[in-house]
């Protein structure tokens, strides 16, 4: 059952995933639990179980948009394969959501250029210092070398926090007393350029997308790092608190006008995140996103796979 879920044979092997999808699956275990019940009571197929779907949909943060389109690819998938019983639909739905995530999985490659610089944006709070830490653990266990720079000089803690990642990751970390964003990420790809590093990790100051002000100076601190490496930044990760509901999907427009985002992060789906804006984003405004997050721990934020996203979000058996 759900076979088509399986991953093609060609793709990597994920390291031991079966602890990590477990953790999504409770985190994300209200939807889950909602559409169990949904569609384990039993019955056909008609329009008041339909109109049931539709609410779960919306209450789990897919959105309207993402909401009424998978619904109709439902109906139709129902139609062509004749299905007529309730306990049908799950298998149906996951293959109508697997269809409309499954562009979003796109891995980070970072070993295009070196150094290769990636520059972290969000807004304030969604976990953007803490997915660096996360992140240079896991470029590290893929043999590359990460140089960590301290851009977020708004926040006292932020350099604190961003050096305490680098002792815990044996990474080095370039960063200021004083001084503004741009500078320290210019010094840092200076400094990875010396030192033959392979990835710079930038952050940056948390800013919500009202701050025009602060839009702007984000924008500066873009066009700065192409000053010293005319082709960078290679890439610009956009982390998204998943709590955040309808929220992340204003957040991704705003970033990727401002910036032009090639990735997200989508972090905290450990607790009460109800997991469906990943559905909003890509039906409204698809990016890929390159990494997931649930939990605290050094080897918790890991590459999206569709087809375990959907399983965790639907509850599947694995």
């Amino acid at each position: 059952m759900f076979s088509f879920l399986k991953k093609n044979s060609s793709e990597p092997a994920a390291e031991q995933p079966g602890g990590w999808i477990s953790r999504l699956k409770s985190g994300l275990a209200r939807t889950g639990g909602q559409l169990t019940d949904l569609f384990g009571r039993g019955g056909k197929i008609d329009d008041d179980l339909y109109e049931e779907l539709e609410t779960i949909l919306i209450t789990a943060d897919v959105g309207m948009d993402a909401t009424r389109a998978l619904l109709a690819d439902l109906r139709h998938h129902v139609k062509e394969h004749r299905l007529s019983e309730a306990s049908q639909m799950k298998e149906a739905l996951a293959h109508c959501l697997l269809k409309l995530l499954k562009p979003l999985a796109q891995p980070l490659q970072a070993g295009t250029h070196k150094p290769f610089v990636i520059m972290m944006v969000g807004v304030n709070g969604a976990g953007k210092t803490t997915s660096i830490g996360k992140l240079a653990k896991y470029l590290q266990g893929q043999g590359l070398s990460v140089l960590l720079a301290a851009g977020d000089t708004f926040r006292a803690a932020a350099r604190e926090q961003l050096t305490t990642w680098g002792e815990r990751n044996n990474v080095t970390v370039i960063a200021q007393q004083s001084g503004d964003a741009a500078a320290v990420i210019y010094d840092a790809v200076q400094a990875a350029q010396a030192r033959k590093i392979d990835v710079v990790l930038a952050d940056t100051a948390g800013r919500l997308t009202t701050q025009a002000h602060l839009m702007e100076e984000i924008k500066k601190v873009k066009r700065v790092i192409a000053k010293v490496l005319p082709d960078a930044p290679h890439e610009v990760l956009l982390v998204l608190d998943a709590n955040t509901g309808q929220n992340a999907l204003s957040q991704v427009k705003a970033f990727d006008q401002a910036l032009g985002v090639t990735g997200l992060i989508l972090t905290k789906l450990d607790g009460t995140a109800k997991g469906g804006v990943i559905a909003a984003i890509a039906k409204a405004h698809p990016i890929p996103v390159r990494f997931i997050g649930v939990g605290e721990g050094l080897d918790d934020l890991r590459p999206f796979v569709a087809e375990d996203f959907v399983a965790a979000l639907l509850g599947l058996d694995e």
